[in-house]
């Protein structure tokens, strides 16, 4: 698995909202500063996480974004799904994947199986409030 640029920056613009979640709402510009983010690319990201629900959208002038949650509402793992579409290891996990004629005497799948388990329950055992609450990155007892 590896994440893309869109995935990396989602993450990095809902840490931004959170991190910003006194604001009623943060316009596109300001967090294309922050995090040093196309706004053109900030643009795409944001119609995919209001398509989701993840924020809350209003155009216009005054208009920016926001969390439509708290952040201990949301899960790194739903995030990074909603924006890599998987996060299998091999593509016989993935959601929907034809099945595999070899899976019957496969030796690897339960080595594939036990890694998606723990990149799975790892991802979803952190929260955005994890990430935005801790201003060196994650705090001891997430790792």
């Amino acid at each position: 698995m590896i994440v893309s640029t869109r995935g990396r920056y989602a993450l990095r613009v809902m840490i931004d909202l959170a991190e910003h979640r006194d604001k009623d709402r943060t316009p596109l510009k300001e967090i294309a500063e922050r995090q040093q983010i196309s706004q053109k690319y900030i643009e795409a990201i944001m119609t995919m996480l209001s398509k989701a629900g993840f924020v809350d959208a209003v155009h216009g002038k005054g208009g920016g974004y926001k969390l439509n949650r708290p952040p201990e509402d949301y899960r790194v793992g739903d995030i990074l799904r909603l924006t890599e579409g998987s996060l299998a290891p091999v593509s016989c996990l993935e959601a929907n994947a034809a099945p595999c004629e070899r899976k019957p005497f496969c030796r690897t799948i339960a080595l594939w199986s036990k890694l998606d388990e723990l990149v799975q329950g790892y991802l979803d055992g952190v929260t955005l409030a994890d990430l935005a609450d801790c201003p060196h990155g994650m705090p001891e007892y997430v790792i």
